[in-house]
């Protein structure tokens, strides 16, 4: 099985059902249109091997595109579209990136690859065109997952990886059903988005609505329009849903029904109120069109209140956690009465953990095998062997526990990777290797923190005598341009002291960070 016969075997058990839902196109009209794009690329010289780019926001033309370049063979590199051409020209050079389909707006003058328009239309493909013999175990897509500059991790997916996540999404057919609509405003280069909207559509025979924007009006009115089963998105994104339906309601001069109805719903049922609760449950099955079933969050942690705010309302909530080295959703909440917030489930099917290092509290560091867990990164031996043991496991570097029921609770990174309010994620080896670049700079470290409520990324520099305020702002702002402005340092402290570090030189990111909390770094730009 590789991801053009996963394609192919949808088409021909549903052949007449609609694919692209505002677009109107059936499962048969996308692969004849797969099938011309893939005799456009093949003419520019894509085949089997070669690496393609996609560099667009969620438009139909990216899943064409990416199943075209697999009936060739080829392998798609995901582009965030929020990047620098510095840093898609680098990422274009390690992968060996010959070609980018990408939108016209994302066009610039480079000598690293060549640019096809993404849109443009294809001519009938050669009748001579066959799918390429494309065995389970070649790779798929190319991910970047530690910054796109410097020296970075790359991960190759597999078509077995893929192909194995939507199976083991079965696991979810109590939610989500053949034919449903799934709403789709996740970005499709990031993993989740693309195990939801591309892998998880199409396993389950159902239809895409996809946004290009973020726009909220938009969204809304999709929701109006297209009235979707499942929909995806980022525990900020519910926070800011939330807080739109209380408002509404609040406007309506019902929030006080509304709150007897999320703290008493169940008790007013019993008594025979449960025409109260019906009541605000459909003013919010209303914003979201009427028919979702299903809610669906990842990509960091959603807070207790905002989970329990859609399940009294009478959607089901399910939390997810994956990385883009488990093609996204490796573990998936299951709603039941008594479900600890914070709780994402277990590993769905074919697939397994091992929680190691445990302290006191039976927390401990997160390791997975199985199907959907890729192979190693990409010309990286020395990072494999850091991550993977002799019995095939990978370690997440995420600090977790489990509870009674067999759910995993999320207690943080012992990794350092920063994880936004927005879902996106920051490396701060990538970061602090550039800010090393500045003259005057010996030591940086780069972390996650909360400033007035907001969670960043925040710097603290260790300077040489004659640094000042001024020029380490102009500096670090001068940096930030090379990389995607969600990487931006823009909090930092300055200090002339030596950072702790370990035995093997590592700045110790934890005591750097309990040090500027007590107040040992009192030169902060902020």
């Amino acid at each position: 099985m590789n991801m053009y016969k996963f394609l192919e075997r949808a088409v021909n058990d549903a052949p007449d059902h609609v694919f692209l839902t505002r677009e109107n196109v059936t499962y048969t009209q996308f692969n004849e249109s797969v099938k011309k794009r893939a005799g456009t690329l093949a003419a520019m010289g894509v085949g089997k091997g070669s690496v393609v780019g996609i560099l667009a926001h969620n438009i139909p033309e990216f899943p064409l595109t990416a199943f075209a370049v697999w009936y060739l063979g080829g392998q798609c590199l995901l582009l965030d579209t929020n990047l620098t051409p510095f840093e898609y020209d680098n990422m274009a050079k390690l992968t060996d990136c010959k070609v980018v389909a990408a939108e016209k707006k994302f066009f610039y003058k480079t000598k690293s690859f060549e640019f096809f328009d993404i849109e443009s239309k294809d001519k009938a493909a050669p009748a001579k065109l066959k799918p390429a013999a494309v065995e389970s175990l070649d790779i798929a897509t190319l991910s970047f997952t530690s910054g796109s500059t410097g020296n970075p991790k790359i991960v190759p997916l597999t078509h077995y990886n893929l192909v194995e996540c939507a199976a083991s999404l079965q696991d979810m057919s109590e939610w989500i059903h053949r034919g449903d609509t799934l709403y789709g405003f996740l970005p499709m280069y990031h993993v989740y988005g693309f195990a939801i909207e591309i892998l998880a559509t199409i396993e389950f025979r159902g239809n895409i609505v996809l946004q290009a924007t973020v726009n909220p009006a938009e969204i809304l009115a999709d929701f109006k329009k297209y009235r979707p089963h499942i929909i995806p998105a980022v525990p900020r994104v519910w926070e800011v849903f939330r807080n739109k339906i209380i408002d509404g309601i609040k406007a309506k001069k019902k929030w006080w029904l509304a709150r007897i109805v999320l703290k008493y719903g169940n008790t007013l049922k019993k008594i025979g109120l449960g025409f109260l609760v019906e009541k605000i449950q459909e003013q919010v099955l209303a914003v979201f069109g009427g028919r979702a079933r299903l809610l669906i969050a990842g990509g960091a942690a959603t807070k207790p209140e905002v989970e329990k705010f859609y399940e009294r309302l009478g959607l089901t909530f399910i939390q997810g956690y994956g990385l883009t080295e488990t093609v996204g959703p490796i573990c998936i909440s299951k709603p039941r009465k008594g479900r600890v917030p914070y709780a994402f489930g277990g590993p769905i099917t074919n697939n397994e953990c091992e929680i190691r290092e445990k302290n006191d509290a039976g927390i401990g560091v997160l390791w997975l095998r199985g199907h959907q867990v890729f192979g190693g990164y990409l010309s990286n031996p020395a990072a494999n062997s850091e991550v993977f043991d002799e019995r095939g496991f990978f370690n997440t570097g995420d600090l977790v526990s489990m509870d009674k029921n067999g759910e995993l609770h999320f207690h943080g990174r012992k990794k350092q990777i920063i994880v936004l309010d927005s879902g996106k994620n920051v490396y701060p080896d990538e970061l602090e290797a550039m800010f090393l670049e500045i003259k005057g700079v010996k030591n940086v470290a780069v972390f996650e923190h909360v400033v007035r409520g907001k969670t960043v990324s925040y710097g603290v520099f260790q300077v040489e005598q004659g640094m000042t305020m001024d020029k380490l702002a102009k500096a670090i702002a001068e940096k930030n341009k090379k990389v995607a402005s969600y990487k931006w340092v823009t909090h930092f402290a300055m200090t002339m002291e030596d950072l702790p570090l370990t035995s093997t030189q590592k700045v110790k990111h934890h005591v750097v960070r309990e040090r500027l909390e007590s107040g040992t770094y009192p030169l902060q730009h902020n």
